[in-house]
C-alpha cells in the first residue's frame, strides 16, 4: 500500500510540475504583430519560421501590404509592433513623429524586374521599350501613390522614355504582391514586380524576368523600426536582433535583396540622371 501511495504522490507531483511549467511558458509567451511590405512575403515567412524554431511559445502575426498605407495605419493607431517598409523614409517619418522606438534600421535594398509568365512572353529577352509592343495590352505596376515599388516602376518607365506610351495600358495593384498576382492570373500581360517575388518558387517555375538597371530609378532602400506599441514587448526586440544573424542574411540574399553593407562595398549605383 505504501508503494502505491508513494506512486500516487509522485504522479501528482509530476502533474503539478507540468501544470506549473505550462503556466510559466504561457506567462512568458508573447505576441508580435508585424506590418511588412509585400515584397517581403516569401522571405519574411522563412524568417518567422526561423524565429519560431528558437521561440516556439511566441505568436507572430504578419500583415502584408503597401508600405505607404501601413504608415498611415500606424499613424492612426494600428497595433503593429514592428514595421518593415520598402521605403526607409516611412519608418524615418514615424521616428520623427515620436511613434517609433529606437533607431530605424536599414535591412535591404530591393530590385525591380519586368516579369511575365512563360506561356505569354519570354520576359528575359524583353526591355521596358518592349512594352510599347501592340501585343501587350495590360501592364501591371504597384500604385505609385503609396507603394514604393510602384514609384520606382514609374521612375524607370520615365527614364526609358516610354511612360507616355504605356500609361494607358497600366493597371495598378494595391501593393507589389497584388501586382504580381494580376500578371500571374492573366489580368495583365506583364508586370514590373519585386525581384524577391520573381525568385520565389511560386513564380520562378511559371515565369521569366528581366532585371531593370538600378541606375534607372532611385534605390529601394528598405528599413524597419519598432513602434511605440511594442514598448513592453520583449519578443519584438528579440525579433529585431534576429534580423542581424547570418541565417536571416542568407534568407534575404536568397530572395535577391542586397544587404546594406554589401551595397556600400559593391558601390551600389544610385541614380545619376534626374527623371
Amino acid at each position: 500500500m505504501r508503494f502505491f501511495s508513494q506512486a500516487i504522490k509522485s504522479c501528482w507531483r509530476a502533474l503539478i510540475g507540468l501544470t506549473l511549467l505550462s503556466v510559466s511558458f504561457t506567462a512568458f509567451a508573447e505576441k508580435i504583430t508585424i506590418a511588412a511590405a509585400s515584397d517581403l512575403k516569401f522571405a519574411m515567412d522563412e524568417i518567422v519560421m526561423q524565429y519560431k524554431s528558437l521561440n516556439p511559445m511566441d505568436e507572430i502575426e504578419v500583415i502584408y501590404g503597401s508600405s505607404g498605407k501601413m504608415l498611415t495605419q500606424i499613424q492612426q493607431g494600428a497595433p503593429y509592433d514592428l514595421y518593415f517598409s520598402a521605403d526607409i523614409s516611412y519608418p524615418n517619418q514615424l521616428s520623427t513623429e515620436g511613434l517609433a522606438l529606437g533607431q530605424v534600421k536599414p535591412y535591404a535594398i530591393g530590385r525591380i524586374v519586368l516579369w511575365a509568365p512563360k506561356t505569354k512572353f519570354d520576359a528575359s529577352k524583353m526591355t521596358l521599350e518592349s512594352l510599347v509592343n501592340k501585343d501587350i495590352h495590360r501592364i501591371a505596376i504597384a500604385n505609385p501613390k503609396h507603394a514604393p515599388y510602384g514609384k520606382r516602376a514609374e521612375e524607370a518607365l520615365k527614364f526609358a522614355n516610354v511612360w507616355d506610351k504605356v500609361e494607358p495600358k497600366l493597371i495598378y495593384g494595391e501593393n507589389i504582391a497584388q501586382t504580381a498576382q494580376f500578371v500571374q492570373t492573366g489580368n495583365a500581360d506583364v508586370g514590373i514586380i519585386a525581384l524577391s517575388l520573381a525568385l520565389s518558387s511560386e513564380l520562378a517555375k511559371i515565369g521569366n524576368y528581366w532585371m531593370i538597371p538600378a541606375e534607372w530609378h532611385h534605390p529601394l532602400e528598405q528599413g524597419f523600426v519598432m513602434t511605440k506599441h511594442a514598448e513592453n514587448n520583449k519578443a519584438a526586440k528579440s525579433f529585431t536582433q534576429l534580423m542581424t544573424t547570418p541565417e536571416v542574411r542568407k534568407i534575404m540574399v536568397k530572395y535577391g535583396f542586397i544587404l546594406p553593407n554589401e551595397a556600400i562595398i559593391k558601390g551600389y549605383p544610385y541614380l545619376v540622371i534626374d527623371i
